[in-house]
């Protein structure tokens, strides 16, 4: 398994912008379907967004569509999870995830991904 390192987290205000990073090692990046997800306090891990390995799909959470685009750079093993416009309900634990050997798909379960990152925490305020 690839092993994932999240960054860009922070505190912002209600209407602001963020970038998630998600660093992978491993020379097999390019062969996983990506994803992002988020755990509120309380609440159960949901989905927020994936990307197919050449990043020929992309899927969202409805509560995000329109706000966060998600994209990645298999040169530099990264993905990427830009978030504008966002709200105190966006307020989480984000974490990036990954799935080996789908080609041109995407999955949304937290029980798809066998690969996770350690999480960043995203806090808006209002």
């Amino acid at each position: 398994q690839v092993q994932l390192v999240e960054s860009g987290g922070g505190v912002v205000q209600a209407g602001a912008s963020l970038r998630l990073s998600c660093a992978a090692s491993g020379r097999t990046f390019s062969r996983y379907v990506m994803a992002w997800f988020r755990q509120a306090p309380g609440k159960e891990r949901e989905f927020v967004a994936a990307i197919s390995w050449n990043a020929g799909k992309t899927s969202y959470a409805d509560s995000v569509k329109g706000r966060f685009t998600i994209s990645r750079d298999n040169a530099k093993n990264t993905v990427y999870l830009q978030m504008n416009s966002l709200k105190p309900e966006d307020t989480a634990v984000y974490y990036c995830a990954g799935r080996y050997g789908l080609t041109n798909t995407v999955v949304t379960g937290t029980h798809e991904y066998g690969a996770w990152g350690q999480g960043t925490q995203v806090t808006v305020s209002s």
